[in-house]
């Protein structure tokens, strides 16, 4: 006989090869989803947020300073500012406030839901805390609680309580290994006090309330889910990070609207010319405005205690002198100068120009002598004078001899 082979089962062991594979990579996966930051939303930009009110004690010398925005929502009263300044807007039961709240919600169920998560004692002093998620039933800080992100400024750090949480006086939180306090938040189940002059670092977020006593100081935020946040000369700094959407991990690209840029079209003024009863409209007509231009002056140096004149321009006229008695047309008399002094005169009528003493003659043009009044002149006057009546003598002489 011949004996037949058995054959042993088939074990399953593709199907478990996917399914582990499945499971590693939903544990990866939560596992990177947990380790990013915590997204606040709307909320990212505010210093305070509270639900029921937001109250500040402080003076004009030493007030309450919250650099980031103010709100309050559902609750509308906020008192204290000023003296108190808030460098950032304010927000009461408006739009913006109510989004914010809403935000602070998913942000504190992201934030309390983390895990796996590391037990702590409740005082934190003197202890140092790598990356991770940390609970307790109650936490309170004495001292200086150290976070080393061991060069990852990614690293975030989420410290929860279940209760409350309470800092002594003096207290602080301290950063090194690059940690980001954009990156730190503490959720607190109930109320969360602030001790004097205590520093702190990261977001707060609590379900009630949030009491910051004299001098405490804070770079993060104060997040109050139903209750009040109550101020008493701090100084409240939140730090510039990225806004991501609330309960998400993965960073929103800003959106930035552009002003429409308006160029405005050079104004022209047109002046037509439009021809009364006609319709043809001349084209517009520019006047040029001649440019001015101011002739060069060359200064004049005068000797002390002398006097310059003026240069008096001197016009020549031509000078005619009718000897009276003559007839002769177009006759031109020797240039001379009146006797009586006076200012030389052309005088021309139709048909002739009258003479001392002669008849029209046309085309005839008599000048009369400019009178001068000087010296010189007479002279000439006499000399004229003396001259046409040694030639009329002449002339009767000859007449005289003819005749003989």
């Amino acid at each position: 006989m011949t004996a037949k082979a058995v054959r042993s089962p088939r074990k399953p062991l593709g199907l478990a090869v996917v399914l582990l594979i499945v499971v590693a990579y939903l544990a990866v996966g939560a596992g990177r989803a947990e380790a990013g930051p915590v997204g606040l939303g709307t909320a990212t930009s505010y210093g305070v947020l509270a639900a029921s009110a937001v109250t500040s004690t402080s003076t004009v010398l030493d007030p309450t300073v919250v650099n980031g925005d103010l709100g309050v929502s559902p609750g509308t009263s906020v008192t204290g500012f000023p003296p108190g300044i808030v460098n950032g807007a304010q927000h009461r039961a408006d739009a913006e406030s109510l989004q914010a709240q809403t935000d602070l919600v998913l942000a504190y169920d992201d934030a309390a839901g983390r895990t796996p998560v590391t037990s702590v004692a409740t005082e934190l002093g003197g202890t140092t805390l790598l990356p991770g998620n940390y609970t307790g039933a109650t936490l309170g800080l004495t001292g200086t609680v150290t976070l080393d992100a061991k060069g990852d400024p990614d690293a975030v750090f989420v410290i929860k309580s279940n209760e409350t949480l309470i800092t002594a006086e003096g207290s602080s939180v301290s950063l090194i290994g690059s940690a980001n306090p954009c990156n730190v938040y503490w959720v607190v189940g109930s109320s969360a006090t602030f001790g004097v002059n205590s520093d702190f670092v990261g977001t707060t977020m609590a379900m009630a309330s949030i009491t910051a006593t004299t001098g405490a100081d804070f770079e993060g935020r104060l997040l109050a889910r139903t209750g009040a946040v109550t101020l008493d000369t701090n100084t409240i700094t939140r730090p510039v990070c990225d806004t991501l959407p609330a309960g998400s991990t993965t960073t929103a690209a800003p959106t930035t609207t552009a002003a429409p840029t308006t160029t405005a079209a050079p104004t022209t003024t047109t002046s037509s010319t439009v021809i009364p009863g006609s319709s043809t409209t001349l084209a517009p007509t520019t006047t040029a405005v001649p440019a001015t231009t101011t002739p060069d002056e060359t200064p004049t140096t005068v000797a002390e205690g002398s006097t310059t004149l003026a240069p008096t321009p001197s016009t020549t006229l031509p000078e005619q002198v009718t000897v009276p008695g003559s007839e002769v047309e177009g006759t031109t008399t020797m240039p001379g100068t009146d006797l009586t002094g006076g200012t030389a005169s052309t005088s021309t009528t139709a048909g002739g120009t009258g003479t001392s003493g002669g008849s029209d003659t046309p085309g005839t043009t008599t000048v009369e002598l400019a009178r001068t009044g000087s010296d010189s002149g007479r002279l000439a006057g006499i000399g004229a004078l003396t001259l046409a009546a040694g030639c009329c003598f002449v002339v009767a002489s000859r007449r005289r001899i003819r005749s003989a």
